[in-house]
C-alpha cells in the first residue's frame, strides 16, 4: 500500500506534466482588405510583398499570387478537376502545395508559379508550413508530421496537446520561429504551438473576426488562412469563402 505522501507527490507529478500555461492571445486589428469571396482558402502565406494562396474544392482549386492591397489574382494555376488543393509552404525559391487525399504535392517556382516537380507522400494533406530547415504539416488529426526538406520524408511527429489533452482537427499551419500557428478546423480558433513539445502555449480567439467577415450563415465559411510579414511582425488572417483578410497585430 503507497503512502498518502507518495500518492500526492504522484498527483503532484502528473498535473505539472500535463498542466501547460495557455495565455490568451489579445490582438488589434489593423487594414480590412479585399478578399476574394469565391477563395475557399486553404493555404496563405506572404513573400516579398505579396500573399500567395492555396484554394480548395473540386474543379475550384489551384494556386494564386495575390495583391495584398487590392485583392487582385496577379498570377494562378488551375489544379485538375479530380484534386482539392489544400495547404501552402515556401521553402527557398520553391512552393509546396498539398493536395488532400491525392497523396501529390506540387512544387512551383515561386515567381513563374510554374510547375518544377510533383512529391508524393501517404496519407491526407491539411495545412504545410516551413520553419527554415524542414516542413510541418497537419492531417486533421492532433499530430503535426516534420518531413524533410529535401526528400519530403516524414523524419518525426508531435503530438499536440493543450493541458494534457490532445488538440486534433489541426488545419491551416504558419511557422513562426519555434512556434506553430493553426486553425483549429470550423472553430474560430487559432493555437500557438510549441513545436519542440506540441503544447499549445497560446490561442486567439477569432470570433469577432469571423462575424465581421460573414455576410450570411454558411457553413463552409470557417476561419482558415495564416500569414506572417516578419518585416513588420503583423499576421493576416481570413477564411473560406471570407470577402476580407484582417492585418492583426498581437500584443
Amino acid at each position: 500500500m503507497k503512502k498518502p505522501g507518495v500518492l500526492l507527490a504522484m498527483v503532484l507529478l502528473v498535473t505539472t506534466s500535463c498542466d501547460q500555461s495557455v495565455v490568451s492571445l489579445e490582438y488589434e486589428v489593423g487594414r480590412s482588405l479585399p478578399h476574394d469571396e469565391e477563395a475557399y482558402t486553404q493555404g496563405l502565406l506572404f513573400y516579398n510583398g505579396f500573399l500567395y494562396e492555396s484554394t480548395g474544392q473540386y474543379g475550384s482549386s489551384g494556386v494564386r499570387k495575390v495583391d495584398l492591397e487590392s485583392g487582385e489574382v496577379l498570377q494562378s494555376v488551375d489544379l485538375d478537376f479530380e484534386l482539392f488543393g489544400e495547404g501552402l509552404a515556401l521553402a527557398g525559391s520553391e512552393l509546396y502545395q498539398l493536395t488532400w487525399k491525392s497523396g501529390l504535392a506540387f512544387v512551383y517556382d515561386v515567381t513563374s508559379l510554374s510547375l518544377l516537380r510533383t512529391v508524393e507522400y501517404e496519407g491526407e494533406g491539411w495545412g504545410l508550413c516551413y520553419d527554415g530547415e524542414s516542413f510541418f504539416m497537419s492531417n486533421g488529426s492532433n499530430r503535426l508530421l516534420r518531413r524533410s526538406r529535401d526528400t519530403f520524408e516524414v523524419l518525426d511527429e508531435v503530438s499536440v496537446t493543450k493541458n494534457g489533452f490532445s488538440v486534433s482537427a489541426l488545419n491551416e499551419l504558419e511557422c513562426v520561429g519555434a512556434y506553430i500557428y493553426a486553425n483549429v478546423f470550423q472553430t474560430d480558433r487559432v493555437v500557438r504551438i510549441d513545436k519542440a513539445t506540441g503544447h499549445v502555449v497560446g490561442e486567439l480567439d477569432g470570433f469577432r473576426l469571423s462575424m465581421g467577415a460573414r455576410r450570411a450563415p454558411n457553413p463552409e465559411a470557417v476561419m482558415n488562412g495564416i500569414a506572417f510579414d516578419p518585416g513588420r511582425d503583423v499576421f493576416f488572417l481570413t477564411g473560406k469563402l471570407w470577402p476580407v483578410l484582417y492585418e492583426v497585430r498581437l500584443n
